[in-house]
């Protein structure tokens, strides 16, 4: 199976090391990259762990899950990387009423004790 990241790899090869806690994503735009991913498979757990802790109490993970679950998430398109701990991305899904969506968003990741983790975004227009 291809990495629903669109990294061109499959996926596990690609992400699924990072789901199963095998390895961490050595940079913020492969923990993007497997965010992105586990929306699509989805895996609301992962999204948690990968939410920075002191941000976790600002989000849900039934409800991440379930966001993952009623969409198709179809391509993440990166736009930019312009800092260490930026991503600006663009992600293509299908929402539940089958009306195609871009999420376009502008991230903010952090580094602590050797692992990346997801802090806010800014959403795009």
């Amino acid at each position: 199976m291809n990495c629903p990241c669109c990294s061109g790899k499959a996926y596990e090869e690609c992400c699924k090391p990072y789901h199963t806690g095998e390895k961490h994503t050595p940079t913020a735009e492969a923990l993007m990259r497997s965010r992105f991913s586990a929306f699509a498979i989805p895996n609301g757990e992962y999204l948690m762990e990968t939410t920075l802790p002191g941000k976790r109490k600002y989000h849900n993970k039934q409800d991440l899950q379930e966001w993952g679950e009623i969409n198709k998430w179809t391509k993440l398109e990166i736009i930019q990387t312009p800092a260490l701990n930026h991503v600006e991305f663009k992600a293509y899904y299908t929402d539940e009423d089958g009306y195609p969506q871009i999420h376009h968003e502008f991230s903010v990741f952090q580094k602590m004790h050797e692992r990346w983790y997801y802090v806010s975004g800014e959403f795009l227009d």
